[in-house]
């Protein structure tokens, strides 16, 4: 009898203790978020949209080749579940500074993406030289009037980077004709690609034979795409709050030295790290600035870091 009482209790214990992990999964996190987020953790296989485009020329996705190339991709990128809930957070953070740029210059929107796949929407360096969210190598970077030394590098700023970023790519696309072979130059440059297509006698990009890297970059653009345009479809759960948000900012305008950065964001009623946060192009603690040219110094609005 006491084994059996024993046992008993022991199932009732375990009962009580089912019903306590089933009230804490069936919980709401918050008053604002009431339904419950998907705890589903099967994979699938995913069905490839037949209307796939990237700035406005399609995919030719009932080639088999051009259709497993995008499946790969949008697999990799939906189930890098926490890279992707990161773009989707950047991103919220970050188009609204690039989307006007592109708009500005004639640039199709989808160009956002590229950014996304080459730097994860940060300021990364690669281990070629470029750097920042468009990775721009140095000497195109110079070539374009940005500034780069050690003391200034304005390929950290997303505002004069993106031009950049435009320039080029509108000279890729006059050079090559469409805006797929303007994306694959961006990774592979004009001549590699024009050699390309001049090579093997085609005019597309996706008849193409390329390395693995610029061979998946068209891809990858799409993929991201397609995610970041239909978080639902493809398992991704947040809400607004749950995104990054751009601290709103003024501009301070600087033409001399600066010998102390320190002291000057203490000046605004800010920290050295925060003004660091808004200007990642200065690259020392002070501002040489022999030649007397005028930078722009972005001060983030009072009161978002009290």
């Amino acid at each position: 009898m006491k084994i059996i009482e024993k046992a008993l209790a022991f199932v009732g214990l375990l009962s009580l203790c089912a019903l306590f992990i089933y009230a804490l999964q069936d919980a709401p996190t918050d008053e604002n978020f009431e339904k419950k987020l998907i705890n589903d953790y099967n994979v699938y296989a995913l069905q490839v949209p037949d209307d796939l485009e990237f700035s406005g020329e399609a995919v030719p996705i009932k080639n088999p080749d051009i259709l497993e190339r995008m499946d790969r991709e949008l697999l990799v990128n939906t189930y890098w579940q926490s890279n992707g809930l990161l773009m989707f957070k950047r991103a919220n953070k970050y188009f609204p500074v690039i989307e006007p740029i592109l708009k500005k210059n004639g640039v199709p929107d989808d160009f956002k993406y590229l950014a996304v796949i080459e730097s994860g929407l940060s300021n990364v360096v690669s281990p070629a030289g470029a750097r920042g969210v468009w990775q721009i190598m140095p000497a195109t970077a110079k070539e374009n009037g940005l500034e780069v030394n050690d003391n200034v590098d304005e390929r950290y700023n997303l505002e004069k980077s993106t031009e950049v970023a435009c320039k080029y790519l509108l000279e890729a696309k006059e050079k090559l004709g469409s805006w797929t072979l303007a994306a694959a130059a961006y990774n592979a440059g004009n001549t590699g690609v024009a050699r390309r297509l001049e090579e093997q006698n085609v005019n597309d990009y996706y008849d193409l034979l390329l390395g693995e890297e610029t061979g998946r970059y068209l891809f990858r653009i799409v993929a991201l795409k397609e995610i970041l345009s239909h978080p639902a479809k493809y398992g991704f759960n947040f809400r607004e709050k749950d995104l990054y948000q751009e601290v709103p900012t003024y501009k301070v305008k600087v033409d001399t030295a600066v010998t102390d950065f320190t002291k000057f964001a203490e000046s605004f009623g800010i920290n050295y790290k925060i003004l660091k946060l808004h200007n990642p192009w200065l690259r020392e603690p002070h501002l040489n600035n022999k030649s007397r040219k005028l930078y722009e110094i972005d001060i983030p609005k009072e009161g978002y870091y009290n």
